[in-house]
């Protein structure tokens, strides 16, 4: 039994060096067998499998396919309570990584980093259990399903209604993060990545013969003058102070060459860090496509979906963990710029304060050059050790402090 004392730099680092072979292997693991969102159940299965050799834990499945693990700590007279999360699921590409582990599930790939982000948190685990005698507090290890498939509902969702987050007094997680170098973590108060909103805008113009354009309304001229009007709100209707993204990613219409099409569908995405700017984007899609279609003869119909709130980590948690990194990678650990990407870890946020950290592991030497949900991603997995290193010392130091 380790009689590690608590916040001994040297002695979490010797930790982390003890796992990090077995982290590696499971993150290939992993990768090996990814699945889809919703449909993690032998990820889990697995999760299960190796927390289950840690008997001072309290296990359970929750959220459907996730897991969520209890540490009591031996010191635990203040009460508190610091979740740690990681995400579970794949992505519905195929795997082009060329590497021993690459994916052998077709149609499904770690193309985000998720493997990593089970295999750190596992390793956190064990350090963690390592040293129970010298926790004063509790800490729970959440791994949840489904954060790239949120349209049909959030995993960070479905483990808050599974009681995920009761009795929790604030939560961190970590991303793996290609745009930032490895050695770098970054650690930043405030809003760190967009609310994601999805919109579906349905043209329904009237078909036609290709030779007598005057007897038909054109869905797909239409629909083409709706996607360049969307390109100026960012940088018209928008203050450019503020962030914002418009993309169009969807358009579907007409099936054969000489004909007109009566119907256009576009299918886009709203990336925004303020909640004011997210409500004006909406309305001026709204505004550019009634007026569009009107001019054009046409009929729209317009949807949206939320999908994601603001990352907005909390500056009191942000301020605690930024110090714990410090204690681990030196200045290595600094803030860094937001981004325009989504997480449902904001879900938590809604609910409790905490603090989503940056872990880089983009690479030129070792070839880490391929972004997220490229089908050759692939991650620098020295970056584990920073993540690992930062969480482990991050949760100790909110039970400490916060």
């Amino acid at each position: 039994m380790n009689t590690v004392k608590v916040g001994k730099v040297d002695d979490i680092k010797k930790l982390v060096q003890k796992y990090y072979p077995e982290v590696v292997e499971l993150r290939r693991y992993f990768h090996i067998h990814p699945e889809l969102s919703k449909k993690e159940f032998n990820t889990q299965k697995k999760i299960i499998e190796v927390l289950s050799t840690l008997k001072e834990l309290n296990v359970r499945k929750a959220g459907g396919t996730g897991v969520i693990a209890d540490l009591k700590g031996k010191k635990s007279g203040n009460g508190r309570t610091i979740a740690i999360r990681a995400d579970m699921d794949a992505l519905a590409i195929d795997d082009e990584c060329d590497k021993p582990y690459k994916s052998q599930n077709k149609g499904a790939c770690h193309a985000c980093g998720h493997d990593g982000h089970m295999a750190m948190l596992l390793g956190v685990v064990k350090i963690l259990y390592d040293i129970r005698d010298e926790i004063d507090g509790n800490i729970r290890f959440i791994f949840q399903p489904s954060e790239e498939e949120v349209a049909d509902g959030s995993g960070a969702d479905a483990i808050i209604k599974d009681g995920g987050l009761d009795g929790v007094d604030a939560i961190i997680g970590a991303h793996l993060w290609q745009p930032v170098k490895i050695g770098t973590v970054g650690i930043s108060a405030g809003p760190m990545m967009g609310a994601s909103d999805e919109f579906e805008i349905s043209i329904q113009g009237k078909a036609g013969h290709a030779s007598m354009p005057q007897q038909a309304v054109d869905s797909i001229l239409t629909a083409s003058e709706v996607v360049v009007a969307l390109n100026t709100i960012v940088g018209r209707d928008i203050d450019p102070m503020k962030q914002a993204v418009v993309s169009v990613g969807v358009f579907n219409s007409g099936r054969v060459y000489n004909a007109i099409a009566g119907e256009a569908i576009l299918k886009g995405t709203i990336r925004t860090l303020d909640e004011e700017v997210r409500k004006q984007v909406f309305i001026h899609i709204k505004k550019i496509v009634e007026h569009i279609s009107e001019m054009t003869g046409a009929h729209c119909k317009i949807k949206k979906n939320t999908c994601t709130y603001v990352v907005d980590n909390d500056p009191k948690v942000t301020s605690i963990v930024l110090e714990a990194g410090r204690e681990m990678v030196g200045h290595k650990a600094h803030p860094i710029s937001p981004f325009m990407s989504s997480e449902d870890f904001s879900y938590y946020l809604q609910k409790i304060p905490g603090c989503f950290i940056f872990v880089g592991v983009g690479n030129h030497a070792k070839g880490i050059i391929y972004p997220q949900h490229h089908p050759k991603y692939d991650i620098d997995e020295d970056a584990m050790v920073y993540g690992m290193e930062v969480m482990s010392n991050a949760a100790l130091k909110l039970l400490e402090k916060f």
